[in-house]
């Protein structure tokens, strides 16, 4: 716990930040040097490795609020975002494949983004995810071992020491869930009595091989929610040369023929440019940073011709190639009711649906409460005092899109989910439900149970209806902006976007696939290359004070820039 003296540092550093940023946002000017659109898990991470060069001028902009608020500001409170104003509340078009259901998709709408209203899991993503990103990107930057090398970098792990894998010292703090509930464990046993072998991490070693299950890695400190926002660019926020603006939403690029020039934001009320001198960062999500291209003459011609929007690039792939995870909950009733602990979801697996994969393609979660969809909920009516197995597809085949519904900011995005369109995943889905049920009925959870709600023996036609009546989002939405070589490429593997000067793209968008589990983790390793990136392009420096804080992938010595 924090001393008396700590906690007055940090009440008297909140202060400084106050009142400097109150001072950039009455000065607010009309130029900086780089524009990061979107303050989330990869957007934060640049704004913050740009900002320790003090001689450049950074602006962030943030669509939402403060993140100052106890719902997510308290772990174990994350649920009462969904739905709130710091919520896009996006919802898919209906999906044949859901029986008709349209599937509600949360993203975050707040300083922070996702990382300030997720669940606070820490899953850095499969080994041979990060080769596949390395592969399709033809930079070997991108590999697992690099990546494993910027993770330890960053890390400050504090559960089993693992040092050729985990990193102590670094911005974020991760540790297993702490003091976890007993259900939490005993999963783990369960897991392990039907051949699962346990692990003490769902990272590391785990994240290498054919799965696992273990406590999960969360990113909570003593009940207290560790947003990428706070970890990173909170700390820089009593600086001179970082603006940091909520309420401005991001509504076009501003373009001289093919040379991005800075963006047009709606703020207090109307409409205003800002240019920036060196590059502009997208960092909005799969769902916002397409409608942004699109919006700015960026994206597939027919499409940006359909609307009556300029064709300044040519770039088919621009909102194609959506991924998500989704998941179905299946429903235990407590025999004797257990208080939630930490964020809820103190427990997990990854494994295959199929042997001859080479990628666990399932992950659950366990849930201390009851996870249903509307139509579950009501036809299976679990008691408030249960607990869940979320299973999900971390591997999905099924493809969806983002499309404009008009050439106006303020029309709404059309996004065409498509979960469950593969016939592959719903046989996945099913070898997942089953697993999830096998485990969930094992002898190690037997004392935790008094019944199983949903599904029960289901089997064939009534157990693919179920599913298809289930499955909601793990809210993992990527891959809209995909980085790669092919035609239906968006960015190279410097992030930069094809065709296009002074323009970057840094969030999950850019993932050719999405990565096996919870998607911060990747996203924060997205933030930190592109900073790289950035930063060795336009050669800059830091003080001494920050030199420890990066090193360049890939990048020997005497080549590099001084960090």
């Amino acid at each position: 716990m924090s001393s008396n003296s700590e906690r007055q540092s940090a009440v008297d550093f909140a202060e400084r930040v106050r009142e400097n940023q109150r001072r950039r946002r009455s000065n607010l000017k009309s130029h900086y040097d780089f524009i990061v659109c979107g303050s989330g898990s990869s957007g934060s991470v640049v704004a913050r490795h740009l900002a320790e060069n003090p001689d450049v001028s950074v602006l962030l902009l943030e669509a939402g609020d403060t993140d100052d608020v106890p719902s997510v500001t308290e772990a174990a409170r994350w649920f009462e975002n969904l739905g709130s104003e710091r919520d896009w509340k996006f919802v898919a078009q209906p999906n044949p494949h859901l029986n008709g259901r349209s599937m509600p998709l949360s993203m975050g709408k707040v300083l922070g983004g996702g990382s300030s209203i997720n669940v606070m899991a820490w899953a850095r993503g499969h080994k041979n995810d990060w080769d596949f990103f390395a592969s399709e990107s033809g930079d070997t930057a991108w590999n697992y071992e690099s990546v494993l090398n910027i993770y330890r970098r960053i890390e400050d792990w504090r559960g089993a020491p693992d040092p050729t894998r985990r990193g102590t010292g670094g911005l974020v703090f991760v540790q297993p869930a702490p003091d976890p509930n007993p259900i939490a464990p005993a999963m783990v046993e369960g897991a392990r009595s039907i051949g699962m072998p346990a692990f003490d991490s769902n990272n590391g070693h785990l994240m290498e091989g054919d799965g696992g299950a273990s406590v999960t890695d969360l990113r909570v400190r003593d009940g207290k929610r560790l947003s990428v926002f706070r970890a990173y660019a909170f700390p820089y926020m009593d600086r001179p040369n970082l603006t940091v603006l909520t309420h401005a939403l991001v509504t076009k690029l501003t373009l001289e023929g093919k040379r991005t020039t800075g963006v047009e934001i709606a703020f207090e009320g109307k409409i205003q440019r800002i240019t920036a001198g060196l590059e502009v960062v997208l960092s909005l999500g799969a769902i916002h940073t397409p409608k942004v291209l699109m919006l700015s003459g960026i994206g597939d011609e027919a499409e940006l011709r359909r609307l009556g929007l300029p064709v300044i690039q040519h770039l088919p792939g621009v909102g194609q190639n959506f991924q998500d995870h989704f998941g179905v909950g299946c429903v235990w009733e407590y025999q004797q009711p257990l208080a939630p602990r930490n964020n809820g979801g103190e427990a997990t697996f990854f494994w295959k649906s199929n042997l001859g994969l080479d990628t666990p393609d399932l992950q659950a979660c366990q849930a201390e409460v009851p996870i249903c969809s509307a139509e579950t909920g009501a036809k299976f009516n679990p008691s408030p005092a249960s607990w869940s197995l979320f299973g999900g597809l971390v591997r999905p085949n099924s493809r969806g899109q983002i499309r404009l519904t008009g050439p106006n900011p303020d029309d709404p995005v059309q996004i065409e989910a498509n979960t469950l369109s593969h016939p592959d995943d719903l046989k996945a889905a099913v070898a997942c439900v089953e697993l999830c049920r096998e485990i969930g009925n094992s002898a190690a959870l037997r004392p935790f149970t008094k019944r199983e709600v949903m599904p029960g023996n289901l089997r064939g036609a009534a157990l693919e209806d179920f599913i298809r009546d289930a499955a909601s989002t793990y809210h993992h939405q990527t891959c809209t902006a995909k980085m790669g070589r092919d035609s239906m490429s968006v960015v190279d593997g410097q992030l930069k976007v094809y065709g296009i000067e002074n323009l970057r793209i840094a969030d999950g968008s850019i993932m050719p696939r999405v990565t096996t589990g919870n998607t911060m983790a990747p996203c924060i390793i997205i933030g930190e290359r592109a900073a790289e990136a950035l930063r060795n392009e336009h050669r800059l420096e830091t003080s001494s004070a920050d030199d420890i804080t990066m090193t360049a992938a890939g990048a020997s010595q005497s080549t590099a820039p001084r960090y």
